[in-house]
């Protein structure tokens, strides 16, 4: 490992960055597709393998706590031996994960599995999306949010979908969907190796595996209410990842793989809308209604849930999902233009951390919770908390002065 003091260079927009922008995106993305694949198997794994669904929503919670360990402990690494490189590890551990779920048949595999999965998303959460910033340069502010904040959702619809597809129509649905993305994860990690560094490589890097939540002095203010929002919208990302499946087959009247993928996705997918739709509003604006949007969304899909209504439950989503991208990409817009290119990836594993810890906990309270009360009462106390946190960003949230 070579030694420097110099500081991460940003390379300015060349047709070089531009691969490396785009190289980056598609692997971010890869990253999180490959970590919903095994959503529309959870009702084999219960019908042949026996899983429950306090199980899935333990395994659901290990994806999560290993992306916050990963983000923690390894959020720093990129910015000592540089972005590609441990862009590249994130995809290597996303594929083991994939190998590692051809076997499962047993809770212990299928827990392993996911644990990787979410150790890679962590991972690509902080490197892969630091990388695609770097690159970004000259683009529209709104376009870097978007990919920092929905290429993770997107990512997550995909899959999932591609997934459902595989598992409904293909041969050994329980082999091939884990073959085609560890394929296309190795795919991911060649293209990175022929992309520009945008960052000098430099001592220290043992010293950045100690975790230290650090965010830069001029995005302090603005972290409390994002993080709250942070942690309303990726509640709902939890609840799906862990329920939506068993929300499908047990009050909506569906086993079948491409209706579970679709209550997945629902949510998920339509958050690269309510990012774009983020451009045109100030940050404060953007929090504002994209809360709003999510909180009423929460009350639609509480009382769908209840009502054993697939359709509005499916519109209740979508409309979900819009918010969420509205809302965190404002956030996003609040914290990112003012850190400086070496304090990206530090802020971005906080921001993260936030995000993935707001899945993993109340994912863990709802699912050991499932075993004495109804999920559509769970669905309604994620309703509560999306309302809670609209409240607040309606009196707290701010557009810094330096930006529109």
């Amino acid at each position: 490992m070579t030694t420097s003091t110099s500081s991460p260079a940003v390379p300015a927009p060349t047709r070089a960055t531009s691969r490396g922008f785009i190289a980056a995106t598609i692997s971010f993305v890869a990253v999180f597709a490959a970590g919903a694949t095994p959503i529309p198997l959870y009702d084999s794994y219960g019908q042949v393998d026996g899983l429950t669904p306090d199980e899935f929503s333990l395994v659901a919670v290990a994806y999560f706590a290993c992306a916050v360990f990963a983000l923690l402990v390894l959020g720093r690494l990129s910015n000592h031996h540089g972005r590609r490189p441990v862009s590249i590890a994130a995809l290597l551990v996303a594929m083991a994960g994939c190998v590692t779920l051809l076997f499962v048949h047993s809770f212990a595999v299928l827990l392993i599995g996911r644990a990787l999965q979410g150790l890679a998303a962590g991972l690509a959460s902080s490197a892969i999306g630091s990388y695609a910033v770097d690159t970004a340069a000259g683009r529209p502010r709104w376009l870097v949010a978007t990919v920092a904040t929905a290429a993770s959702t997107v990512g997550l619809a995909i899959g999932v979908f591609v997934s459902a597809v595989l598992v409904q129509f293909a041969p050994a649905p329980r082999e091939l969907t884990y073959l085609l993305f560890a394929v296309l994860l190795v795919g991911c990690a060649i293209a990175l190796t022929t992309r520009p560094e945008t960052v000098a490589r430099k001592g220290g890097a043992l010293a950045s595996l100690i975790p230290r939540l650090r965010v830069p002095a001029a995005s302090r203010p603005y972290l409390p209410v994002a993080a709250l929002i942070f942690v309303a919208t990726w509640a709902f990302g939890g609840y799906f990842n862990s329920f939506g499946p068993s929300i499908a087959a047990e009050d909506l009247g569906s086993n079948n793989p491409l209706i579970a993928a679709a209550v997945f996705a629902s949510y998920m997918a339509p958050s690269f809308l309510g990012g774009f739709a983020a451009g045109r509003f100030n940050a404060a604006t953007a929090q504002r209604i994209g809360m709003t949007i999510v909180a009423v969304a929460g009350i639609g899909l509480a009382f769908a849930s209840g009502s054993g209504l697939l359709a509005l439950f499916l519109l209740a989503g979508v409309i979900g999902g819009i918010g969420m991208g509205l809302a965190t990409a404002g956030s996003m817009n609040t914290l990112l233009p003012e850190a400086k290119a070496a304090e990206r990836a530090g802020l971005l594993a906080v921001i993260y951390a936030i995000s993935y810890t707001g899945s993993a906990v109340p994912a863990l309270i709802a699912g050991q919770l499932s075993r004495i009360i109804s999920l559509p009462a769970i669905t309604a106390g994620y309703a509560l908390l999306a309302s809670t946190v609209w409240i607040v960003t309606l009196v707290g949230a701010r557009t810094p002065k330096t930006r529109n």
